[in-house]
């Protein structure tokens, strides 16, 4: 008898029906019926071995490469009596009044190089960025040649952009500034993109339900939610920007890396040094600087 309706059930079985009907997982009873569970098991199995996969794929590249390229502890003692001999010559750095006057314009120099490439390579990447994000809704013939722009950019480094603007513009802190922006423009452009993209939807589409216009919406809901992260990420731009701008001055396009240059082909080392400890404290001012500036802007930095 049903419990429920108060009849007996039509069929014999209806009582083991309603019973299984409760909600309650119970054990098949077809033997070749999967248990229940037995889905998310397998699931897991080839998660497990998708990663395991994974990891003798990475530890097999890494073994590659480190077999492609000669590393080993035995190249490092081989070249430690050269090393040693240059790291010699790094001391005593030299003081003299004339290389710290010399080192001095060089490290102003590199700093103008930071500043007016960060000024450009933001413009442009800004730009760019605005374009390519796909909540700001740009027109696909507008946001895909923006996209390849940025590629191409980013792309090429700095050092070969560098000779490119020194083959054209000629020795000293132009190319150098032309050099690092097209780069640092392309890097902004992808990053900044993408922290736009990474906005909460939710005021996003309010603004929209509104009646704004795309760039209304992006200036009212999208740029500000991201405004932290994009200025973030523009003082960690004029922070490589310090770096690169000594790494290209070995080609000519000025600044500190340009003096490291002459230096290291005239092995002078003792000047060398000078150089390097003045780099150093250059790019520690920077990092200090852009910590107070995220700092003033609410990150959680110590």
């Amino acid at each position: 008898m049903n419990p429920r309706t108060g009849s007996f059930p039509a069929n014999p079985s209806q009582d083991a029906v309603d019973e299984r009907d409760d909600g309650k997982e119970r054990l098949p009873t077809d033997l070749n019926q999967e248990p229940p569970g037995g889905g998310r098991a397998a699931v897991r199995y080839r998660r497990s071995k998708t990663r395991w996969l994974v990891l003798v794929i990475a530890i097999a590249a890494v073994v590659w490469s480190l077999d492609g390229t000669g590393v080993s502890f035995a190249s490092l003692i081989e070249g430690w009596d050269n090393a040693r001999e240059i790291l010699a010559g790094l001391f005593p750095p030299q003081t003299d009044e004339e290389l710290l006057r010399s080192v001095g314009k060089a490290v102003v120099e590199t700093l103008q190089i930071s500043i007016a490439a960060l000024f450009f390579g933001t413009v442009m990447g800004l730009l760019l960025a605005l374009l390519m994000a796909g909540n700001i809704g740009a027109p696909k013939w507008i946001s895909l040649p923006a996209r390849w722009v940025a590629t191409v950019f980013r792309s090429v480094p700095e050092l070969l952009w560098a000779l490119v603007f020194v083959a054209a513009v000629g020795l000293g802190p132009a190319a150098g500034v032309y050099a690092i922006s097209l780069h640092a423009a392309g890097l902004l452009a992808k990053l900044v993109s993408e922290q736009l993209e990474a906005v909460d939807v939710a005021p996003v589409e309010a603004v929209r339900l509104t009646g704004a216009t795309r760039l209304a919406t992006a200036v009212l809901a999208i740029v500000p939610q991201a405004r932290n992260n994009i200025a973030s990420l523009v003082l960690y731009q004029w922070e490589c920007n310090i770096r690169s701008s000594a790494i290209i001055g070995f080609v000519g396009a000025g600044g500190i890396g340009q003096a490291l240059g002459i230096s290291m082909r005239l092995f002078r080392y003792e000047e060398l040094a000078t150089l390097m400890i003045a780099l150093l404290l250059l790019v520690l001012v920077v990092d200090q600087i852009s910590r107070f500036l995220r700092r003033r802007m609410g990150a959680a930095t110590r």
